[in-house]
């Protein structure tokens, strides 16, 4: 290692920030001057990296948890060669580039997440880690090792004291990580003040506590830094890492280092005295030539390391023909053509609630699809997506297909997106309904990215029963709806939920979130399998066509489907049921078929769905009513608790009547 280039890169690097920032008169200079020199390690000597092959399937990945320092990875992603031109730095946050404010996954190569709400890149890592574990457990053999690489995460104070990362730092610990690392930027500030204002723990000690080694190191020591990180690297002894390293905030703007005045743009003003103090000419942007010669030499040993690997991969190819093509449709997200085909029709005679339909379907669709992956958080019982087929996965054997993620619902959400991000694997995550928004931000930021992570949320309305208002989601359904990019499908009976798991899977570009039941519900024999199936896939369909002049429509979702067609029987021939699983799949069909589907000649609707019923007002106007339920829920059971609340086919009749 030549610290004497990489001191100078470190400031040149700092000196990027500085002009990069001063330029917009926004962003966050303190980490990105702070952490300097743990760049210049990483990304000048001791990351796995080929920057011209940026999806290296054996690449060490690095995230950016503290995503508002988006200009210490811009930086040193520029310097290190990756595909971001000197251009793409000086227009930070400006509109189209490829440098935003916050890292945007798909953006920007190089750029393995996300980040910016604070912790979510520390569960992310967690599941990169993991991914990492499983991909080795299923494709490496002995004779050819094709995955071993490391997974490195960036964060500070701001990431850890968030829950989900105390929530993913468990799991990783108790599920034996030893490929991760975490950089634990320790400049004792936070945003508004110092740290000791919010924060009075031993983060070692809490970190030890939870199975994690830990090292404490100056953070501005190019030896200490990799020195640490080469240690933690070697040491596969079942326990993830943590590297605390001490830093100063803003270090190169004495008038803000080391405070809470460095954490933001403030420090911005000082931009030419900063440049001067730094060694560095007027000129902005700075970068010397020997600093440019260096990290050309490096990226070309990197990319012999790559080169080796590539030898060991097409040897595993060919010594390994049947791994390799599952590989490869695992990276390439390749879905059976057939896939709901392949899900076996439910019996006429079928009588439970849409959970157990779902278990019964992902276990079919583990079976068409190996790589898929499922979780719960402790709650396999009563979610019932646990597959049959394959273990328990756990630190002694990562083989297995079945994530125990515990009481642990935020870091699950962040967990599956890291799986998620690495590409390799499909997964699924389960938790009661009610709890989805103890994950929401990773759901959000899974929308955002477009992630293809689906999640399970069973017990979904008021149809709970006896639990109570507490666990009664009468506000989550809607609530999840307004998430742009979120499938969100409450099938009504057993053959819409093949259809909805199917869908899920078949969706590349955003997340699914499936809404199943408690309670048993009807079969809709008097619907085609067929119709029911693809009419999932279509976010809406006439489920009950009318045999006389069409007088009303009834919409309804999930368990209320069965009171919209025994409301439709009674109100007579010219009533038609249409089933309204997915509003987003729906509102994405051509006008011609959302117009059969839904004719603008006829405004006298009706929809019934046991939840707030606001986002139901888009198809049936201001001629319609919708029936839901705009209060919290009742401890009673189920049956009683709906007809309190008036979902029953005989309120459906007396609105519809009461439409002129």
């Amino acid at each position: 290692m030549d610290k004497t280039i990489l001191s100078q890169a470190a400031n040149e690097a700092r000196g990027l920030a500085i002009d990069a920032v001063h330029a917009c008169s926004s962003g966050h200079l303190g980490l990105p001057l702070g952490s300097a020199e743990i760049g210049a390690v990483l990304y000048g000597d001791a990351l796995r990296l080929n920057p011209d092959e940026p999806k290296w399937l054996n690449r060490d990945r690095f995230i950016l948890s503290a995503g508002h320092g988006s200009m210490f990875l811009y930086g040193w992603l520029h310097l290190a060669g990756f595909n971001l031109p000197i251009e793409e730095v000086k227009n930070f946050r400006q509109f189209h580039s490829k440098t935003p404010g916050h890292p945007e996954f798909g953006e920007t190569d190089g750029v393995e997440a996300t980040t910016g709400p604070l912790g979510q890149g520390v569960g992310n890592s967690v599941g990169y880690a993991l991914s990492a574990k499983m991909a080795a457990a299923k494709f490496n053999t002995a004779d050819h090792i094709i995955i071993d690489h490391h997974v490195v995460v960036l964060a500070g104070d701001g990431c850890l004291q968030e829950g989900v990362a105390a929530e993913a730092a468990a799991f990783a610990g108790h599920n034996g990580l030893d490929n991760l690392i975490l950089f634990y930027d320790s400049n004792d500030v936070t945003l508004d003040a110092m740290a000791k204002v919010t924060q009075s723990a031993d983060t070692c000690a809490r970190f030890r506590a939870l199975g994690w080694d830990t090292v404490t190191i100056d953070g501005h020591d190019l030896e200490a830094i990799a020195k640490a990180f080469a240690e933690a690297k070697a040491n596969d002894n079942g326990k993830p890492k943590l590297i605390e390293c001490k830093t100063e905030i803003g270090r190169g703007i004495p008038e803000v280092a080391g405070t809470a005045a460095g954490h933001g743009e403030g420090g911005a003003k000082f931009a030419e005295s900063a440049r001067k103090g730094l060694g560095l000419p007027e000129d902005t942007f700075f970068v010397s030539d020997a600093t440019r010669s260096y990290f050309a030499d490096h990226k070309a040993a990197q990319k012999a390391v790559y080169a080796s690997w590539l030898e060991t991969f097409n040897a595993w190819k060919a010594a390994n023909p049947d791994l390799a093509k599952m590989l490869q449709q695992g990276i390439d997200a390749e879905v059976p053509g057939d896939l709901l085909d392949r899900i076996p029709e439910f019996s006429a005679d079928y009588a439970d609630a849409t959970r157990s339909a779902g278990g019964a379907v992902i276990n079919a669709i583990a079976e068409a699809m190996p790589l898929l992956v499922t979780g719960s958080a402790d709650l396999f019982g009563s979610t019932k997506n646990y597959l049959k087929s394959s273990g328990d996965l756990s630190r002694d054997d990562y083989g297995q297909r079945n994530i125990w993620y515990g009481i642990r619902e935020h870091a699950m959400g962040a967990i599956c997106n890291g799986i998620a991000y690495d590409g390799i694997f499909r997964t699924t995550g389960a938790t009661f309904c009610v709890f989805a928004d103890y994950l929401r931000p990773s759901i959000r930021i899974a929308a955002l990215a477009n992630l293809p992570v689906g999640y399970i949320f069973t017990h979904d309305s008021v149809g709970v029963g006896e639990d109570g208002p507490t666990h009664q989601p009468v506000e989550t359904v809607s609530g999840l709806r307004v998430i742009p990019n979120l499938d969100v499908i409450r099938p009504g009976d057993p053959e819409e939920v093949a259809g909805a798991f199917a869908a899920a899977m078949e969706r590349i570009d955003g997340p699914t979130a499936l809404i199943l039941t408690r309670q048993k519900v009807a079969t809709q024999n008097g619907i085609p399998v067929k119709a029911r199936r693809e009419g999932v896939f279509r976010g809406g369909y006439i489920a009950v066509k009318e045999t006389a002049e069409l007088k009303v429509i009834i919409l309804a979702s999930g368990s209320e489907l069965d009171l919209a067609i025994n409301a439709a029987a009674e109100i007579g021939a010219g009533a038609r049921v249409v089933s309204m699983p997915c509003m987003e799949r729906f509102d994405r069909q051509p006008a011609d078929y959302r117009e059969s589907v839904l004719p603008s000649s006829c405004r006298k609707r009706v929809a019934i769905e046991a939840g707030v019923g606001c986002p139901w007002y888009k198809y049936v106007g201001f001629d319609g009513k919708v029936l839901g339920i705009e209060r919290f829920g009742i401890s009673a059971p189920a049956p009683l608790v709906f007809k309190e609340l008036g979902m029953t086919a005989e309120a459906v009749v007396e609105a519809a009547n009461s439409l002129s």
